[in-house]
């Protein structure tokens, strides 16, 4: 028969299942993210994590959700023109080139 300490565990360790799994999802959105950004901005891996890194910080929006924006924008075509102009800023302070599709500089 279980005790409330086995149960209190049981618990604990269904928590910990599911903060793992959170994090293995999050992961996977991360590095696709950083895929996208080394492919289009021809970059190495190390830069394309301190480009998602800064446009994180700079909009004040979490790493996660960045990243889960630039994969939208992978599919759709869209982003929201802040996360944009940092992208195209972190890429011109790490990268050589624009983003694909972005009006040229005057």
């Amino acid at each position: 028969m279980p005790t409330d300490g086995d149960s209190e565990q049981i618990f604990e360790l269904q928590e910990q299942i599911r903060q793992l799994k959170e994090a293995v999802v999050s992961h996977a959105v991360v590095d696709q993210a950083i895929g996208m950004i080394v492919a289009l901005g021809r970059v190495t891996p190390d830069q394309g994590w301190a480009v998602l890194k800064e446009v994180s910080q700079h909009t004040n929006i979490k790493l996660r959700n960045v990243a889960e924006l630039i994969l939208i924008w992978g599919r759709t075509g869209e982003m929201p023109r802040e996360i944009r102009a940092e992208l195209e800023d972190a890429l011109d302070r790490h990268g050589p080139t624009q983003i694909p599709g972005a009006p040229p500089e005057r």
